[in-house]
């Protein structure tokens, strides 16, 4: 009778309710099931698998010493709390175990070498690494895979190899997956070698090894492993789009992206990306209408790389429509929204893009500092500084790319003051280091507002060489006749760096020119000349939709 009852509470355990396993715990007390410990650790494990360790830890802590102190509660505890996301509680467990005369196993180590991964806790990973050694279970296969999953999270290559060289049963997963982690740190020498060995391979082999020769440009190599593949998906056809294109050959891309004989979301996304990137900004916009043609719904990625064409072409009514497309565009979180603001913000829309913003439920870093130099770039300086300081009153930390956006908008709007406190702020107040291009804002907003000598002694003391912008901005503020001189030394300094910018010697020119000093003003021509340095004839873009 007890028997055909164990047997039956072995069936109804993995598939019952919580409202059933209180049912199940009050027949194994009536019953003195809870006497018999296999039957009572599988209760208690299963109690652990509803989310919550508030009713394990309610039973545990009930047992007498002769119950838990049993190895097998033990690991349904430690399970739990690892399952749980308790650990903490899952290591502490373990490392009361000698205290209460246990010896951890192949049951134990896998979920303990879990919560140091999730925790982070490395060092102490290492610690049962060498514990499971002294113990005998490193050739344990359940152990060996939770030591090689701890040491891929750790990104330690070594570690991770040597232990999957020791594994006695590696799965073509294993294999895939220590691939996979050569290739992420674009070690394809190494990725390539074990594919070569790989008792047998699955695509998801021959699409990682691709991958990998995708990382570092090796466009022969790709197509040579292409050809050769049994079979190949969507997923290998749309890599060699990438492969291409991100060597430049969008050409070749396309010719790919053409002869797929499937093709799905990604691979319309990878191919409208890759001519956004490399300028071909009509071609992406007119593939996007293909594929809306062809019935393929858009994802949150294809509409962020049609708007970002949109953005550079000035295309304001095909942005619009792609709005208009989007519908509910908040669903899809703080990325296209952002993608949308600029987009309104670039094609001259400001008022649109500062009403999507106010719209905006969670609004990122990233979408506060396009937010702030869309404003400023729009002569609305102020305003950028407002918000600004309202991104900080929502507790949003900036970083360096806000920094760069505020201190832009100060120096197109003469804000000295304001500009000055920002930039000595970074540092002191939030433990931003200063880099050269907020030097080069701060400098070019002393040196357009009459501050010459502190711009001056700014760049003296600066941790970084001058760049050509600098110089620029330094000449820029030596237009009044009493700093030609310093103005002929910024030129000195700017022709060292032997950058083919044309800009500082046309300021020179000019300013020679506007004091009636013609042979200077000839000379500053004559020396780009010499070098070899044209000034670029402006363009711009216009969109016929």
């Amino acid at each position: 009778m007890a028997y055909s009852l164990e047997l039956k509470l072995s069936k109804l355990l993995p598939q019952c309710t919580f409202k059933q396993l209180k049912q199940i715990h009050a027949l194994i007390v009536t019953t003195s099931l809870n006497l018999d410990i296999q039957t009572f650790s599988k209760f208690l494990r299963r109690s652990t698998e509803f989310g919550t360790m508030e009713y394990p830890n309610l039973i545990f802590s009930q047992l007498g010493a002769q119950f838990s102190n049993n190895i097998m509660i033990q690991n349904a505890m430690i399970r739990g709390y690892d399952g749980n996301g308790l650990f903490e509680q899952c290591l502490h467990l373990f490392d009361e175990m000698p205290q209460r005369g246990l010896k951890p196993h192949n049951f134990t180590y896998p979920y303990v070498l879990s919560s140091c991964s999730k925790l982070g806790w490395f060092r102490k990973g290492k610690q049962v690494h060498c514990r499971i050694v002294k113990d005998g279970f490193e050739s344990n296969p359940s152990v060996a895979n939770a030591l090689f999953h701890f040491y891929v999270k750790m990104v330690d290559l070594n570690d991770a190899r040597q232990v999957f060289d020791v594994m006695s049963v590696k799965t073509i997963e294993l294999w895939n997956r220590m691939i996979s982690l050569y290739v992420s740190v674009c070690d394809v020498y190494s990725a390539r070698k074990l594919f070569d060995v790989m008792p047998e391979r699955d695509i998801v082999s021959w699409n990682s090894m691709i991958t990998g020769y995708a990382e570092v440009r090796d466009v022969g190599n790709a197509r040579d492993l292409f050809e050769q593949m049994p079979g190949k998906d969507v997923v290998s056809w749309t890599l060699m789009i990438r492969v291409y294109a991100d060597a430049g050959d969008v050409m070749t891309a396309r010719k790919f992206f053409e002869t797929m004989p499937c093709k799905n979301v990604v691979s319309w996304n990878s191919m409208i990306s890759s001519y956004s990137q490399h300028g071909q900004l009509e071609e992406a916009l007119d593939l996007f209408v293909q594929m809306q043609s062809g019935g393929e719904v858009p994802d949150k990625y294809t509409f962020v790389s049609v708007l970002s064409a949109c953005s550079q072409l000035g295309a304001l009514e095909f942005g619009k429509w792609i709005h208009y497309l989007i519908e509910d565009w908040s669903q899809f979180g703080a990325i296209l929204g952002t993608a949308l603001i600029d987009m309104y913000a670039k094609c001259g829309d400001i008022n649109r893009a500062f009403t999507l913003f106010i719209k905006m439920g969670k609004r990122d870093v990233f979408c506060w500092n396009v937010m702030i130099r869309s404003v400023a770039i729009h002569g609305r300086t102020e305003d950028a500084i407002k918000i600004y300081s309202l991104m900080q009153k929502k507790g949003l930390k900036p970083n360096d790319f806000t920094f760069t956006a505020a201190l832009f908008a100060c120096s197109h709007g003469g804000l000295v003051k304001e500009g000055e406190r920002i930039f000595y702020s970074m540092e002191r107040d939030f433990g931003v280091e200063p880099k050269l291009e907020h030097y080069g804002c701060i400098i070019d907003l002393l040196s357009r507002n009459g501050q010459l000598e502190e711009a001056v002694r700014l760049v003296k003391e600066m941790p970084y060489k001058p760049d050509i912008a600098i110089w620029g901005a330094l000449l820029g503020g030596c237009r009044d006749r009493s700093h030609l001189k310093l103005a002929e030394e910024v030129i000195e300094k700017a022709t060292e760096l032997e950058a083919n910018e044309s800009g500082v010697y046309v300021l020179l020119s000019n300013m020679h020119a506007s004091l009636e000093q013609w042979p200077e003003a000839q000379s500053a021509r004559e020396k780009m000349e010499e070098k070899k340095i044209w000034k670029n004839t402006g363009h711009s873009n216009v969109y016929a939709s």
